[in-house]
């Protein structure tokens, strides 16, 4: 696949693809890479999170930006509601994700943790609802007609050791089909910031709107087990 400077070249004539997906089309994994914000870094003091989205190869496909205001970010903390916002190459804006407020308590079954994709914005393609539990963590992708197509299965402790944590995506007869990793990025990175590294892998032939739905898997999860309150690890075992 050619490149423009380090931006990977959108694929033409894809048929029944919505706008700004056709880059999925032939990619089985993605990375999603955190921007370090050195005024959190040092402060604690919640900025808005920014994200490059690139392929296997290292090429960018997309970049991520949140959008919410001051005082959610820093009232809310890592509850707090948000819409990310995802760009190609050409700043055209492909992808939108709603994640609205909700009760981060496993004790709270009536108001579970969701994020809405819509691609191009405006229009459902689909969402990830949390499922109750008071272990391991897990959810439901579902497609536009509100169909659960996925299933994602994490670990009962979302803590990482210097390792890999695992969200397993599995598909409706139980098979593992992929994975959603947040990868270890270093003791001081770690310990400083919340910007994390993801990788994300399925299958090649998926139908791109659940790729889609998939990396809007990715900032819910970061969002619930991975950002950081003043950037003081709060994490316990299983959803308590």
């Amino acid at each position: 696949m050619k490149t423009k400077g380090d931006w990977m070249i959108m694929p033409a004539g894809i048929p029944n693809c919505p706008r700004g997906l056709e880059y999925l089309t032939t990619v089985d994994q993605l990375l999603v890479k955190q921007k370090v914000e050195l005024l959190e870094a040092f402060t604690g003091f919640e900025t808005n999170n920014k994200f490059s989205i690139k392929n296997a190869l290292g090429q960018k496909v997309y970049y991520a930006v949140e959008e919410n205001d001051c005082c959610t970010r820093n009232m809310c903390g890592p509850s707090r509601p948000f819409d990310m916002k995802i760009f190609d190459n050409y700043r055209n804006e492909v992808i939108h994700m709603h994640r609205p407020l909700a009760c981060s308590s496993c004790l709270c079954m009536c108001c579970l943790q969701s994020i809405e994709v819509s691609a191009p914005p405006g229009n459902v393609i689909g969402s990830v609802e949390q499922e109750w539990s008071i272990c391991a963590p897990s959810f439901r992708i579902k497609n536009q007609l509100d169909e659960v197509v996925l299933r994602i299965e994490g670990p009962i402790c979302t803590f990482s050791l210097c390792g890999d944590v695992e969200f397993n995506i599995m598909s409706l007869t139980g098979e593992n089909i992929g994975k959603i990793s947040k990868q270890w990025s270093g003791l001081a990175r770690e310990i400083f910031t919340d910007a994390d590294f993801f990788g994300i892998t399925f299958p090649l032939d998926l139908d791109v709107r659940m790729k889609a739905v998939l990396l809007g898997a990715t900032f819910l999860i970061d969002a619930m087990f991975f950002e950081k309150s003043g950037n003081r690890e709060t994490d316990r075992p299983g959803m308590l």
